[in-house]
């Protein structure tokens, strides 16, 4: 299975997913502004891998600041990070998970902040493999043999520190013995399910094929896809989740259709702070998206463009919410709250 992200002594080394399927090339970020580069110019996305990206940034930032310079840099290094993207809110949780360890050891000695911090960034990093595999289990049994699963964007290895949420799910049920094939949006404009959730799945031999996104709805309608599995960037109180825009399309289709429609994504993607996915940040990204392809102009110079890179589902369109502690069903607003615990 590729690697997404390791820590290593000479910086963070992650897979450019710019550059995928076209080549498979691994960049070194040695400072802290690398990191939060990497993470802007999605050279590394998915909300769990921005998450640990996030955390080894900060140990980095740490581990690369001089002895009487840490307190001062400190929150600087946590801020520039933060400031990457605002949708997903595992980038924020890690980061705070971060600044809780600092608490703890601040005014010690500066090699154990340094190794602490490296330590935790660390720990981030297998707890979530730890996590999404448990994510798989929980999700497989959603599966049904012999079925075809459409996605939307890419939530895979890729997209987390391994293994994968919503791809997790049917690694885990073809681990179980279950034959299931998968349809996968190309997911415009940043083409993730094209480039990265096809690349994905052939390397696993997990047989996949490729749509565009508006034929989402003439297969959902088709009778042969058996359920829809996506992960999720930030899921509200009440179950609105924010996913790769896209997403609330796909939904309101597998309603229409009563195809099952779930979401995995691990507890540390749950925002109970906010009520409903109304008060969700949008994240807005460049032009350049839209109206190019690989550089290749597809649209007049000049096009006026919107460019969200994120929607939000409604709680009514969702099936179930697949975590590491299980699958929640509606009423979310219960469900997920003992989820959290």
């Amino acid at each position: 299975m590729v690697e997404t992200i390791q820590w290593t002594d000479d910086g963070v080394v992650m897979i450019d997913q710019t550059r995928l399927p076209r080549e498979e090339v691994y960049v070194t970020c040695r400072t802290y502004e690398e990191v939060a580069g990497a993470i802007r110019r999605m050279v590394i996305r998915g909300a769990p891998a921005i998450g640990v990206a996030a955390a080894m940034g900060v140990a980095l930032g740490v581990a690369r600041a001089g002895d009487g310079e840490i307190n001062g840099s400190f929150e600087t290094i946590c801020r520039t990070l933060a400031g990457t993207r605002p949708t997903a809110v595992n980038l924020f949780w890690a980061i705070e998970r971060m600044r809780r360890v600092y608490a703890g050891v601040q005014g010690r000695p500066a090699a154990e902040i340094r190794d602490r911090l490296i330590r935790e960034a660390v720990e981030i990093y297998h707890e979530d493999i730890a996590i999404n595999r448990a994510i798989g289990r929980h999700g497989a049994a959603l599966v049904p043999d012999g079925g075809i699963v459409l996605t939307h964007c890419n939530a895979g290895a890729l997209a987390t520190a391994g293994y994968g949420t919503a791809l997790g799910v049917i690694r885990a049920a073809v681990e179980a013995g279950k034959q299931v094939a998968v349809y996968a949006d190309e997911t415009r404009p940043f083409l993730q399910g094209a480039r990265l959730t096809v690349w994905e799945l052939e390397q696993d031999g997990i047989p996949a094929t490729l749509i565009t996104d508006n034929m989402a709805g003439h297969f959902l309608r088709s009778g042969r896809i058996a359920c829809v599995v996506v992960g999720a960037d930030r899921i509200a109180a009440n179950g609105d989740t924010a996913n790769k825009i896209g997403t609330y399309s796909v939904a309101v289709l597998a309603k229409e259709n009563a195809i099952p429609f779930y979401v995995a994504a691990p507890v540390s993607t749950l925002d109970l702070s906010l009520a409903t996915g109304d008060a969700i940040p949008i994240e807005q990204r460049a032009a350049e998206e839209v109206t190019h392809v690989y550089g290749v102009p597809v649209a007049p110079e000049g096009a006026r463009v919107e460019n969200p890179a994120f929607d939000v589902t409604p709680a009514r369109y969702v099936t179930a919410i697949v975590t590491e502690r299980g699958v929640a069903h509606p009423p979310y607003e219960e469900s997920l709250r003992r989820m959290v615990g």
